[in-house]
């Protein structure tokens, strides 16, 4: 993925806040949950992105001090541009029982909601 990516200057982070964008204008605290990065990663990803012009944050009318995302025309050129990476997954997962992925997502999804626990417990 970042082999593909290294051309067009997009780590796989930042492809995938744009995938996002690209189904869908979203608050910014709303990716921090999806993606399950912290907020300070999510907030250098975004401020790398708007700076090259691909997405724009634009102050949501309610909570002023929340951002909604989106991309810019610059930055739905570019994912036009950007190779199909859906072989990966292809490629990846071929030939694995659907039930057998579910269980995988399932037990790492456990253990890292486990680890988060686990580093919010912690004191700073």
């Amino acid at each position: 993925m970042e082999s593909l990516l290294r051309p067009f200057d997009l780590g796989a982070t930042q492809w995938y806040v744009l995938h996002r964008l690209v189904e869908a204008p979203t608050m910014q605290r709303d990716l921090v949950r999806m993606l399950q990065i912290e907020r300070a990663t999510l907030s250098a990803i975004v401020s790398t992105l708007a700076r090259k012009g691909l997405i724009e944050q634009v102050p949501d009318r309610i909570d002023r001090r929340q951002n909604l995302l989106r991309l810019t025309p610059e930055g739905v050129k570019l994912w036009a541009e950007l190779p199909d990476l859906g072989f990966i997954r292809l490629v990846a997962f071929e030939g694995i029982d659907e039930a057998d992925l579910a269980v995988a997502i399932d037990v790492l999804r456990t253990a890292t909601e486990r680890l988060d626990n686990l580093v919010k417990k912690e004191p700073v």
